[in-house]
């Protein structure tokens, strides 16, 4: 009788695991992380829009500044200094801003801004740019002084007068150059023309006499009267076809009402 073969054994052990691939975890993630970047992004935009809508609605309210001739920049993310209590910088221009007697565009930068005006600034400056209409504007009211014939050249505000010689009106061209000078705009001659030709001061007082001294004298008019205390005029020059006048800002000015009232040249 045939034997039958021996049975075979083995041992299958577990089931080979399936492979799980990697990247619907990582598309996942992608995904989480750029909603999460979304909904940041979004707030950020929210905050930034809110805080610029609010700087604009005060500029109407306190100066009569439209809101679309007003821009508002916020440097680095708002939500992060809205939690620290103050802006980095905030930068505000706003074009045709009238002052008394004058308008012009502005350019204020400050840094270290406390959210609720509570504190001081950390630092604080402001340009005031005019054409030359406006500088006519604002030399207006100025006695004796030719407005009318008011050209900006190179770094020179020219003007000319007209002086009688043996009753003949003879043109005199004046250059001057500007600066600040105690809170006041001044004007001082800096070259001279006599019907087209090349003068000095002593030329022009041997001709003239004393009608030479209304043409040689440094004019002025009052800017600081025309803002808060807490501005001080610190330059003034020539700058293409405009007039650039620039100012500190006082770091109290946020704080300190003394330094929101009307400034005086002294």
């Amino acid at each position: 009788m045939a034997t039958p073969p021996p049975a075979l054994y083995w041992d299958e052990g577990p089931p080979p695991r399936r492979k799980r691939h990697a990247w619907p975890w990582i598309v996942s993630l992608v995904v989480v992380v750029v909603l999460l970047a979304g909904a940041a992004f979004a707030g950020e935009w929210l905050a930034r829009d809110l805080v610029e809508q609010g700087v604009r609605s005060q500029l109407a309210s306190e100066l009569g500044v439209p809101a679309e001739r007003a821009d508002v920049e916020i440097e680095g993310p708002v939500i992060p200094q809205l939690i620290s209590g103050s802006f980095d910088e905030v930068r505000i221009r706003a074009q045709d801003v009238s002052l008394q007697g004058f308008s012009g565009d502005v350019d204020v930068t400050a840094r270290g801004v406390p959210l609720l005006a509570d504190g001081p600034i950390a630092s604080a400056e402001a340009a005031m740019t005019l054409d030359q209409q406006q500088l006519q504007t604002l030399l207006a009211g100025v006695e004796g002084f030719p407005e009318g014939s008011l050209v900006l050249a190179g770094s020179e505000v020219t003007v000319t007068f007209e002086l009688n010689l043996f009753g003949v009106a003879v043109p005199v061209g004046v250059g001057l150059t500007p600066s600040a000078v105690r809170g006041a705009l001044a004007l001082s001659p800096s070259s001279l023309s006599v019907a087209g030709a090349s003068a000095d001061a002593q030329t022009l007082r041997e001709q003239f006499g004393g009608l030479a001294d209304g043409v040689l004298q440094t004019w002025q008019v009052c800017i600081a009267s025309s803002l808060p205390a807490g501005l001080t005029l610190t330059d003034v020059a020539v700058s293409g076809n405009e007039v650039v006048a620039r100012f500190d800002i006082a770091g109290g000015i946020l704080v300190d009402s003394a330094l929101r009232q009307p400034g005086v040249c002294t």
